[in-house]
């Protein structure tokens, strides 16, 4: 939380400092249509989430069930792991820096350059370093989601759409599929059943263009700006 907060501060000097601006250019208020905006985005890549995982165990006659070791506790403290990981990079990724590219270099520009950035990012979290097969698919993998994730924002001048893309897959990905730095959650596999050949790729392909292709569909249907 204190990661958020010292973000917050140092969004709201950066904006006023460069563009004379305050938080308000990052869509905080919330309005009808950003509000609907979030319920459709979390829930529909939640969605595209449980197929894609669905489809891991089903191919491979494996199957899920419930943890038995799962507690409330770490259910809430999981719950809440995952809603500040993903307002910190929402906020670092698709906030104040992304407003001011966009107004410096244009829409396109700021979007691709913050796809590149989430991309890299995540070289880090996942510790890919010195495996340049793993470091270009993640960069491809999470580089289409962060630009999908800032043409939200671009469509809708609001985080909102961005961060209900993002929780919902998150949510269900982490806290659901136990597929995550969390480890067993909710769902735990059967047994260790794994697709293999070209079973895999076309999984492993569905996960990288599923939740971009859904999500900027939406985004050119349903996103704008008005309230």
């Amino acid at each position: 939380m204190v990661g958020i907060i010292i973000i917050l501060i140092i969004s709201w000097l950066l904006l006023w400092i460069v563009e004379k601006k305050n938080l308000s250019v990052l869509g905080f208020t919330p309005t009808k249509n950003r509000l609907a905006n979030f319920c459709v985005g979390f829930f529909m890549t939640g969605l595209l989430c449980a197929v894609y995982h669905y489809i891991k165990v089903v191919v491979v006659h494996n199957f899920w069930m419930l943890n038995p070791k799962l507690s409330g506790a770490n259910l809430i403290n999981s719950t809440w792991w995952i809603i500040k990981s993903v307002l910190f990079e929402e906020l670092l990724f698709r906030g104040a820096l992304l407003y001011m590219v966009m107004k410096k270099l244009g829409s396109r520009w700021g979007c691709l350059l913050s796809a590149g950035a989430f991309g890299v990012y995540h070289w880090f979290s996942y510790g890919a370093f010195g495996n340049p097969i793993q470091m270009l698919m993640i960069l491809l993998m999470t580089g289409l989601f962060g630009w999908v994730l800032a043409k939200a924002y671009d469509a809708t001048k609001s985080l909102y759409l961005p961060i209900a893309f993002h929780l919902g897959w998150n949510v269900v990905n982490i806290l659901v599929f136990s597929n995550g730095p969390l480890g067993a959650q909710l769902l735990v596999r059967a047994n260790d059943n794994q697709a293999q050949g070209l079973v895999s790729l076309l999984i492993f392909l569905f996960q990288m263009f599923a939740l971009p292709l859904f999500g900027y569909l939406y985004i050119r249907k349903y996103g704008h700006t008005s309230s």
